[in-house]
């Protein structure tokens, strides 16, 4: 299925997107009606063998699926719908970068691709988005031995002045090691924070690895540096800078700062280590510009029982503007559309709705998320559960919940569910991703489905981020894992009741 919006008519259907009230909800539709029993040899035809991970666990035999699940998970694992939608979207709309022409442009192919999709009370919910404009970057080792640098301004970075600036390099291996620095031995010279990131499926090393890039420029600046660069926040060893947002907020003190491709931050690592002192030459253009208008976009699939009900799916539309932001977070567009259109067309509707939120700014502001939480806090408490595609395009490989404790074994449920994918349901406490962490704040509770993070990183944030990143079999086992989950929570008896108040915090 491939999305074409009209280019002609795009200039109305922005203004529409950004600017108007969201249309009345359409009449709920008839009540579902009860599946009937399914016999094991029909459950085990019902999805493809290559959708089951070999396991210790695949040897003990598991319940009939329900002829509605099955249904579902063989549609989409037969569909390339989301290799298609994250093909559209990064082809017709492209890097998209909140506040930019083409994040207006995105916001205009969301509401087509939802409405093609059979989702209905498809609209947009204004949202104000912070602007930043990336500018000239380059990076160059003066001395003892030249060479040109693979460099990207990290989002938010302050401008250094038009010629640039030129000084020693002083390296750090971590970003407490810049912390505890005397201010003396930086003041003057450009910080270099050299974080390796560690490799794994969980993507826990990009969480211990990403305060460098988050918190690093105020740190150097507080220090008295001019400038900072840090290793990129990545897996891989090209030349291919990873971007990403810095905690900086204030355009006229924002220090310059920017990402090191992890090859040619290696090569300055060595130049230090062998001569000690090594003289760096950074230009950075990046501009601030007054807030835009941007939207999130929202379609949904009416409940038959309980319309008024929500179970959220969440991904996020912008991406940084280097690549064609496929795995991040086109992504996490395709699985979450994909898995609205497999519920919208399966013949009955869900007891509950099913609501496909695409938001906007996460990338550089949360913006969307924090928006959307606002403005529905009222209704809060009618929202069953949020779930949020936000980590690539490889296979998801659990499942976890956050919300009320006497509500575990209904999570634990839908273990039977997603086993023939492959996907195992664990004990562990979900976190929300981060545009529906505000939610959570609001005491929504939250599941993760966790994809395998093993290349994510490789191309993460970089302008190597595109279509071909994607990995069909990947995206559709996540695809319908995302609507096996969505259907069962919008069909269960009962509810996850609300996140206890401890537990609420984000950690975005």
């Amino acid at each position: 299925m491939r999305v074409r919006p009209c280019l002609v008519a795009l200039a109305s259907i922005v203004s529409a997107a950004c600017g108007s009230a969201p249309p009345p909800p359409p009449a709920a539709p008839p009540s579902v009606t009860a599946a009937t029993p399914v016999t094991a040899s029909a459950a085990a035809s019902a999805v493809p063998a290559a959708a089951s991970a070999p396991s210790a666990e695949s040897l003990v035999p598991l319940p009939p699926l329900p002829p509605d699940v099955a249904d579902l998970q063989r549609a989409v694992l037969a569909s390339r719908g989301a290799v298609d939608t994250v093909s559209s979207l990064t082809t017709e709309v492209g890097a998209r970068l909140a506040g930019s022409p083409a994040d207006k442009l995105a916001v205009a192919w969301a509401i087509h691709a939802m409405e093609e999709r059979g989702l209905t009370n498809v609209h947009a919910e204004p949202v104000k988005v912070p602007t930043w404009q990336r500018g000239v970057e380059t990076a160059a080792i003066v001395s003892p031995t030249p060479h040109v640098l693979a460099v990207a301004a990290l989002g938010w970075s302050g401008a250094t002045p038009p010629k640039g600036v030129e000084a020693e390099v002083v390296r750090f291996d971590s970003l407490d090691a810049l912390k505890n620095a005397d201010a003396k031995t930086v003041t003057g010279k450009i910080a270099f924070i050299d974080v390796k990131m560690e490799r794994t499926s969980s993507g826990k090393g990009y969480g211990d690895a990403v305060p460098a890039r988050g918190a690093g420029p105020a740190e150097a600046k507080k220090k008295g540096a001019l400038a900072l660069v840090i290793r990129s926040i990545g897996t891989d060893h090209s030349r291919f800078p990873h971007t990403g947002s810095s905690k900086q907020k204030d355009a006229k003190t924002a220090l310059p700062a920017a990402a090191l491709s992890v090859a040619d931050a290696e090569l300055l690592d060595r130049e230090i280590a062998a001569h000690s002192k090594v003289r760096l030459a950074l230009n950075l253009g990046p501009k601030w510009l007054p807030e835009s208008d941007s939207a999130n976009v929202v379609g949904e699939v009416a409940g038959s029982e309980k319309p008024g009900e929500v179970v959220v799916l969440g991904a996020h539309l912008d991406s940084w503007d280097l690549g064609q932001g496929a795995i991040d977070d086109g992504a996490g567009c395709g699985i979450v559309l994909e898995a609205g259109r497999a519920i919208a067309a399966l013949g009955h509707k869900p007891r509950r709705t099913v609501r496909v939120v695409l938001f906007a700014a996460e990338e550089n502001s949360l913006a969307g998320g924090t928006t959307y939480a606002k403005t529905h806090a009222a209704d809060a408490a009618s929202i069953v559960a949020a779930l949020e595609a936000d980590s690539g395009t490889d296979r998801v490989l659990a499942a976890r919940y956050t919300g009320a404790k006497d509500a575990r074994a209904r999570f634990a449920a839908l273990g039977p569910l997603l086993a023939p994918l492959g996907v195992k349901v664990e004990d562990s406490a979900a976190f929300g991703g981060a545009d529906v962490s505000p939610l959570r704040g609001l005491g929504v509770p939250v599941i993760d489905l966790e994809q395998d993070f093993s290349s994510y990183f490789d191309t993460h944030h970089t302008a190597n981020d595109t279509f071909e990143r994607v990995n069909p079999e990947g995206i559709q086992q996540a695809a319908a894992a995302f609507a096996t989950t969505a259907w069962a929570v919008a069909n269960m008896d009962g509810d996850f009741g609300r996140v206890p108040e401890a537990e609420r915090a984000s950690r975005f």
